[in-house]
């Protein structure tokens, strides 16, 4: 997906917000967990601190000492991290052999029903939970305070082991979603797709208008797309129309003006003749390059160029048949022209006329392609131009031979066409010893 993508910036947005969701989400799951694992170890101590006050009792002196053990192993063994104590007022009166000669650090604050939970340290500096309550036993005239501790580091090894698997559960969930999220994107973005796809075969003229069922959403757009193709359309069908009322106005009056000064004899009669042949080639020449530069804003224009070959080559193949003038035809199938037919049929035509004009015997015309263009050659077996004329007979008008019909136009004319729409036409010499003309022009998928 390219940077400026609209799928990208989706992506990016809902997976930022999925990363930050997933987080928040991570953290609150693991104070929940740790509180709850907090909450079950101080429980655990609490349990153990009301067992510790049923093996209780007072000896004759009315110093307390238990009646059996409990149950607990590492309560015998020295700075285990699980440790338990019974003072008085802050004195120590009995302690587990864990402690060895150490204390708990207990407060003094007066307790309720309920135990005090704490965080301590041990004596090797060790972290320890405490739970600590105050105790009346019976023929006691005071109250005894208990105390047991527990290694909280079991608290945090148990959150650190969820932490894991929540944080790898979490990662799979995340690209999870991702994947989700770009298949979704991709599947919701489909439909401009087809109308990218619609609009492509639209313009390299496989199709008219946008075809195919749209979501309710892209329909108007559709829609609004087809009315402008149909409005272009439009326009240029009375631009053609009025290039070819122009040309019937001014062709006419032209027309009668020469004919006129055909059968007149003088000075006047020769000056018309030269003017009005003159205005004919630029009411052509300008007329067909108007028409040309309308067609190539119209969308949708695709003409095959083996079809308009071989329609030329059957035109003129008769029209110098008295010369024997073979047109031979090496063409590539399916190439297709993105204009109009009657521009490629102006350009080629011309260029396989001059090519006639001036053969012996035989023109060749070949196409292929190169790229996303298509090159066409026409060579003929005739005398060929110098390296400076091939340049000079583009020039409007020239004619490099009085005695070979024409207006010195065809060649203008080709070049201004393919220019239109951005292709050019050179001048070469052609195997065939003659000239070789190249036409390159945008190929139409």
């Amino acid at each position: 997906m390219k940077l400026n993508s609209l799928a990208l910036r989706l992506v990016l947005a809902a997976a930022c917000w999925i990363a930050a969701a997933l987080l928040v989400g991570g953290i609150l799951l693991s104070a929940v967990f740790r509180d709850y694992v907090e909450r079950g170890f101080d429980t655990r101590l609490v349990v153990l601190l009301e067992s510790l006050v049923a093996v209780t009792t007072l000896d004759s002196e009315g110093r307390p000492q238990l009646t059996r053990g409990l149950g607990e192993p590492r309560f015998d063994q020295p700075y285990s991290g699980w440790y338990w104590e019974i003072a008085v007022e802050g004195r120590p009166l009995l302690r587990s052999r864990s402690l060895w000669d150490q204390t708990l650090p207990m407060s003094n604050e007066p307790t309720t029903s309920e135990a005090l939970s704490s965080n301590a340290r041990g004596p090797e500096g060790e972290p320890l939970r405490l739970a600590e309550r105050e105790f009346s036993l019976p023929g006691a005239d005071h109250r005894f305070r208990y105390g047991v501790a527990g290694d909280s580091t079991e608290i945090d090894e148990e959150v650190a082991r969820f932490n894991t698997t929540l944080a790898w559960s979490l990662s799979v969930l995340g690209l999870g979603l991702i994947a989700a999220l770009i298949l979704q994107v991709r599947f919701g973005l489909q439909p401009l797709r087809r109308v990218r796809q619609a609009i492509i075969a639209v313009r390299t003229g496989r199709a008219q208008r946008l075809e195919g069922e749209f979501p309710v959403e892209i329909s108007p757009l559709s829609d609004e797309l087809n009315i402008l193709l149909e409005h272009n359309a439009a326009v240029l069908e009375r631009a053609r129309t009025q290039v070819s009322n122009l040309a019937h106005a001014l062709k006419t009056p032209l027309s009668v003006l020469t004919n006129e000064a055909a059968v007149a004899v003088g000075p006047l009669a020769e000056t018309v003749k030269r003017q009005t042949t003159a205005m004919r080639r630029h009411v052509d020449h300008y007329l067909t390059r108007a028409r040309a530069a309308a067609a190539t804003r119209v969308l949708g224009a695709r003409t095959e160029v083996a079809a308009v070959v071989e329609d030329l080559r059957r035109t003129l193949e008769r029209i110098y048949a008295e010369r024997a003038i073979r047109i031979e035809t090496d063409l590539q199938p399916g190439l297709g022209f993105r204009g109009e037919r009657q521009d490629l049929e102006e350009m080629l035509g011309n260029l396989i006329d001059n090519a006639c004009k001036w053969a012996h015997s035989q023109v060749i015309v070949g196409t292929r392609t190169d790229g996303g263009r298509i090159v066409c050659t026409i060579d003929d077996d005739g005398p060929g131009l110098a390296e400076d004329q091939r340049v000079a007979v583009f020039d409007r008008g020239t004619r490099l031979d009085e005695s070979v019909p024409g207006s010195g136009l065809g060649l203008a004319i080709v070049r201004d066409i393919a220019e239109l729409y951005g292709g050019s036409i050179t001048l070469e010499r052609s195997p065939q010893a003659g000239l070789r003309a190249v036409l390159v022009l945008p190929a139409a998928a």
